[in-house]
C-alpha cells in the first residue's frame, strides 16, 4: 500500500536526501516522503484511486515532475526516478583547475577468458583543467599517469603489464592525454572531450564522454568539480599486440579495454594542504 519509489543520479548511486512530494490535480498534496540512505522512498499511507503529479527533489540536483495513476490498489508505485546534477551546460566557473588524485580514480577493465573481466587502476597521475570564459569549446584538459603505477590487485600480473608484451614502462614511462576540443553531447550535462592520447609510444586521438556532476564547496574553504568520463581503447591501436588463446580460439585477454575515470579537481591552480 502507498508510495514506492528509488532515486538514483545518472550513474545509479542513491540520492539519499531526496523529497517526493504528490498532489492531486487541484495541485492539493496528498504525500510528502524522504528517501532512506539507499534512495528508497516507502510510505504505508494508501493513495486514493486517481491520477497525481509526482515531483522529485534534491538539494544539488535538478527537479523532477511527472504524471502517476494510482488504482484502486492505493498503491502508487514510481519506480525509479533519475536525477540529473545542477549545473548542466554551464560547467564549472571558468578558470583553472587542478585534479585531486586523492579524490579521483583512473580505471580499466579488461575482458578474460571471455568470461569475465579484469579491473586495474593507476594509482600516480596529476592533470589540469582549464575552463575557457567565452567559449567551452575551447575548454582544455591535459592529463599524465605513470605508467608503472598500474595495480591490479596482482603482483605477476602486473609485472607483466609493465614489460614490453604490454605497457613496456622503462622505455614509455607515462601516458599523456591532451585535449583538442570539447563539444556537447545529447543531455544539458554531458560532454564529448576530443584528444590526443600517447600510450606506449604511440598517439592516438581518443574521444572521452563526459558527464558534469556538480560543483560544491570542501572542507578547505575551496571549490570543486565533479566529472566522470569514459572510453574504449583496443590495445592493438596502440602496438599492444600481446595474447595467449586458450582453448576454442578464446583470446586469454580481451582486445578492448574500458576506462572509466572519476574526477574531483579543485578551483585554482594549486591543491589544498591537507
Amino acid at each position: 500500500m502507498g508510495l514506492t519509489a528509488r532515486i538514483r543520479t545518472r550513474d545509479g548511486w542513491a540520492v539519499s536526501h531526496a523529497v517526493v512530494t504528490v498532489t492531486d490535480m487541484t495541485g492539493a498534496q496528498v504525500v510528502r516522503a524522504e528517501a532512506d540512505e539507499e534512495g528508497t522512498v516507502r510510505d504505508a499511507v494508501a493513495v486514493a484511486p486517481g491520477a497525481y503529479t509526482v515531483i522529485v527533489t534534491a538539494v544539488g540536483y535538478a527537479p523532477v515532475a511527472s504524471s502517476a495513476l494510482v488504482t484502486a490498489s492505493g498503491r502508487a508505485e514510481i519506480g525509479t526516478v533519475t536525477l540529473a546534477r545542477q549545473g548542466g551546460t554551464e560547467l564549472p566557473p571558468p578558470g583553472p583547475w587542478t585534479v585531486d588524485p586523492a579524490h579521483s580514480s583512473v580505471a580499466a577493465v579488461a575482458q578474460h577468458l571471455g568470461i569475465s573481466s579484469v579491473h586495474g587502476r593507476f594509482t600516480q597521475f596529476a592533470g589540469s583543467i582549464e575552463i575557457a570564459p567565452d567559449d567551452v569549446a575551447k575548454s582544455r584538459v591535459e592529463a599524465v599517469i605513470r605508467a608503472d603505477s598500474i595495480d591490479t590487485g596482482n603482483a605477476m600480473r602486473d609485472g607483466h603489464l609493465k614489460s614490453p608484451d604490454f605497457l613496456d614502462v622503462e622505455r614509455h614511462p607515462e601516458i599523456r592525454f591532451v585535449s583538442t576540443g570539447v563539444t556537447p553531447a545529447v543531455g544539458s550535462d554531458r560532454w564529448t572531450v576530443h584528444g590526443e592520447l600517447t600510450l606506449h609510444g604511440v598517439v592516438r586521438p581518443v574521444d572521452l564522454s563526459l558527464a558534469y556532476l556538480g560543483t560544491g564547496a570542501d572542507s578547505w574553504g575551496g571549490t570543486r568539480a565533479a566529472f566522470r568520463a569514459t572510453t574504449e581503447l583496443r590495445r592493438e591501436d596502440f602496438a599492444m599486440n600481446y595474447n595467449q588463446v586458450v582453448a576454442a580460439g578464446i583470446a586469454a585477454i580481451g582486445t578492448t579495454l574500458k576506462v572509466e575515470l572519476d574526477i574531483q579537481a579543485v578551483q585554482g591552480e594549486t591543491l589544498p594542504q591537507a
